[in-house]
């Protein structure tokens, strides 16, 4: 057949015609040979082998090996509704000694003389070389630059020591894993590439230059190599194994969870929180919300002894009207002697090699149902169940799912939850689970880092759980902040909150009878934690922004410094701060009566949010801490930065927020921060009611330019305008889309006045600010004449 190539010449691509039979193998090499390569993909030959290159986006290019030609149903891991059409119209080109095939962005070469694959960026640079016959044999074996870092593949449970950080090397295992665990069968370097293998567990042995993996689940093998800089390896990344739907709202914001309460003490623990406006939207119940133990389905329903007006959605009622959501645990094990526990046993929904012991909480005995079963997950959200939901239970606390040998049983048992109450109701799915396995995340999927202890060690060593648990693509993160067992002292858990209100799920935890409100800590820790509590609802607009992100980019709010800076060697195993968002660098106090904390700023301009000092980047500051009060959070602005704040209120949508401040900080070089709203409960987002505008801002000779596009999405917010605040800058003159924009003598007046429109400077604690209020919604183009550079 004739078909049309781009052939490689001297780095330009020149389309011409070339000649090849389909299925007449090449005859240069040994063992595997070249059938054919097209605009569609490559495939090579051994007798019945196959293996198979295809580009499934720019970045990424699938490489399926099939012995005998075996083609199996892809795993849990990858998306099944992801689009599994291959690009086309490829750059291919085909010589004596080599066939080549690629994009722009990534280029393979099939070696005719020594059978090997070589992988390329688009620049021309090596990423990796193999020998695809290896798949054959039942594993992968990827040669690389020894000097690469390695990243993913798993993290740390809630008891190991957590030394090691967040670079990968030696013998690694994807795997699920036990209590607080995150993996995925993923690895990726900063060198600009991503291997993800299609497996349920492997062993991954990384050493000496080379990626070799084993004990793969399927017997045909199948890998994607994903290049880019790690922002763009995680979006292929989401789109290979499952966007995480968007949070409800509230969950942006603070979580008291508890064991050992009743609707007495809630109540009072609510009103406390009210009393004091410290924001809170969601508490969570352990066992006490249950009727656990009692036959008739007691593991699904309200505990009504407990809790009176539960059954009823009395409670619910009350709860409604105080902004507070409940959310209660879920154990993947019932009752043996009970009707459901009766029921389990006739249909086969036992997990093998989970015998029935004795339940701790009800002293009775349990099993644990097989969650890998598609019936157990349908029968999972019974009727019971649903009641508990429509009288209050709002979200799901799943627990003690990762002692099987499953590496999808926790995946699998919040898949229940998640597909039970999307069929029932368009309210969204809230979750925190115990384990993480890829894939998991399409199931709106929290992670918490286990059953961990209480102090200063303990603390610090959640840092890294966290980076390692975003490195698999787990971005919706969060532990017992306090920890779970023991009692902190009162500046661990006032530290402890300042750290956890700069993470994916800020949420407090104790053993039974442990309280976690701020005021049970004395008057200086209170005033600490609900500083920070109130810092994190001010932040909400940021917050929810990246939460969308995680959806439609693949990273959320929290990233490693190396997502940022891959090609600084300071921050390869950097896990004593991070970025929060784009535009904040957080690095929490994490030591008992520390006085000084060495951190270092990457390259870059960096200002203190606190204190407004202005560091240079690319060197490591000796920062003063407050050992008596505890008051101060490290926390850094970056050039460019765009943050969208809001008014705190005592929960999210308390009001509705008609103004946004917009904390601006121009440099050099154009940033831009999308900002996303929508109704914050529903699904409605999917189908196009979502408001997002982009928001643009660059310094010029000349002065600043603020740049708003158009709104994109159908929804409406209650929001009218940005009061936006150009930081390091006092403007002579304003003009929005070419006209004059009224200045005002201050803030006070321009706040006093009526209208969409309007500007003043002065000084804040930044240095120079000019406010200007613009409609929000429209394209405008802001230009702030400052008669000279400024900065």
């Amino acid at each position: 057949m004739r078909t049309r190539r781009n052939l490689a010449i001297g780095g330009l691509f020149l389309v011409a015609t070339l000649s090849i039979q389909a299925g007449s193998p090449d005859t240069g090499g040994t063992g595997f040979q070249l059938e054919h390569v097209d605009e569609h993909g490559m495939v090579l030959v051994h007798g019945k082998d196959r293996i198979m290159l295809r580009f499934l986006a720019p970045d990424t290019l699938q490489v399926h090996g099939m012995p005998d030609g075996i083609n199996t149903p892809a795993s849990l891991v990858m998306d099944p509704h992801a689009s599994h059409q291959a690009l086309s119209n490829l750059h291919v080109s085909s010589t004596a000694d080599a066939a080549t095939l690629g994009t722009d962005a990534l280029t393979v070469t099939w070696d005719k003389h020594t059978a090997r694959l070589n992988i390329e960026d688009g620049q021309g640079h090596a990423l990796l070389q193999t020998d695809p016959a290896t798949l054959m044999d039942g594993h992968i074996d990827l040669q690389h630059d020894a000097a690469d870092t390695l990243y993913g593949i798993g993290g740390y449970d809630a008891f190991e020591p957590a030394k090691d950080g967040v670079i990968r090397s030696g013998v690694q295992v994807a795997k699920a894993g036990e209590q607080g665990y995150p993996g995925a069968p993923f690895v990726w370097s900063t060198r600009g590439y991503g291997v993800l293998v299609d497996t349920i567990g492997a062993k991954f042995d990384l050493d000496g230059g080379a990626i070799r993996v084993s004990g793969i689940s399927h017997p045909d093998i199948s890998f994607d190599v994903i290049a880019g800089a790690p922002p763009q390896i995680f979006k292929a990344l989401s789109t290979l194994s499952g966007t995480p739907p968007l949070f409800p709202k509230w969950a942006m914001g603070f979580t008291n969870s508890q064991w050992g309460s009743d609707q007495q003490e809630l109540l009072a623990i609510v009103h406390g929180y009210r009393a004091r406006h410290i924001p809170i939207d969601n508490f969570t119940f352990d066992f006490d919300w249950k009727a656990w133990g009692d036959d008739n389905y007691g593991e699904f329903r309200w505990n009504a002894t407990k809790f009176p007006d539960g059954p009823s959605g009395k409670l619910k009622q009350t709860m409604d009207e105080l902004g507070m959501h409940m959310t209660g645990i879920m154990k993947p094990r019932i009752h043996v002697d009970t009707v459901e526990g009766r029921y389990a046993e006739a249909h086969g929904y036992w997990a093998a090699g989970r015998p029935q012991t004795t339940d701790y909480f009800s002293l009775k005995p349990v099993r644990e149902v097989d969650f890998d079963q598609a019936a157990v997950r349908t029968w999972f959200f019974n009727a019971d169940l649903r009641h508990s939901f429509e009288t209050g239970i709002v979200g799901w606390w799943n627990d003690e799912a990762d002692d099987t040998n499953s590496d999808t049983q926790f995946l699998n048992m919040q898949r229940a939850l998640y597909d039970g109450q999307r069929a029932f109701t368009p309210i969204r799915v809230w979750s925190i689970n115990r384990d993480f396995y890829l894939g998991s995340q399409r199931y709106a999927y929290g992670l918490w880092s286990g059953d961990i202890d209480t102090g200063f060690d303990s603390m610090a060593a959640q840092r890294q759980r966290m980076l390692s648990a975003i490195d698999v693509g787990e971005m919706k993160w969060g532990m017992d902040t306090g920890g779970f067992k023991g009692h902190p002292d009162n500046e661990n858990y006032a530290r402890w909150m300042q750290f956890a209100a700069f993470v994916p799920i800020f949420r407090v935890h104790g053993t039974l009878g442990e309280k976690r409100q701020p005021w049970m800590y004395g008057p200086v820790a209170e005033k600490v934690a609900t500083d920070a509590i109130r810092l994190r609802y001010a932040l909400i607009p940021y917050i929810y922004s990246y939460d969308r992100a995680a959806t439609t980019e693949g990273v959320g709010v929290v990233r490693p410094l190396f997502f940022d800076y891959p090609d600084d060697p300071q921050v390869r195993d950097d896990v004593d701060a991070w970025m929060f968002g784009d535009g904040l660098l957080v690095a929490p106090v994490v030591a008992k009566g520390q006085t000084q904390k060495d951190i270092y700023l990457p390259e870059g301009q960096w200002i203190d949010y606190f204190k407004g000092t202005l560091y240079q980047g690319g060197q490591t500051i000796h920062y003063a801490v407050d050992s008596k009060n505890w008051s101060d959070i490290p926390l850094f602005i970056r050039e460019g930065a765009i943050i969208p704040m809001q008014p705190v209120m005592d929960y999210v949508g308390e009001h509705p927020v008609t103004e946004l401040s917009v904390d601006a900080f121009p440099t050099d070089h154009a940033t831009y921060f999308d900002y996303y709203d929508d109704d914050g409960a529903t699904y409605a987002y999917e189908h196009g009611a979502f408001f997002s505008q982009r928001l643009g801002l660059q310094r010029t000779a000349e002065g600043v330019i603020f740049n708003t596009d158009a709104a994109k999405g159908s929804f409406k917010p209650a929001l009218r305008t940005y009061l936006v605040k150009i930081h390091g800058t006092a403007a002579q003159h304003v003009n929005a889309n070419g006209h004059a924009v009224r200045p005002f003598p201050s803030l006070d007046a321009l706040n006093a006045a009526s209208g969409d429109e309007g500007w003043a400077s002065g000084q804040d604690r930044y240095g120079p600010v000019t406010w200007v209020r613009l409609a929000a919604g429209s394209a405008a183009k802001l230009v702030l004449d400052t008669g000279s550079t400024q900065h």
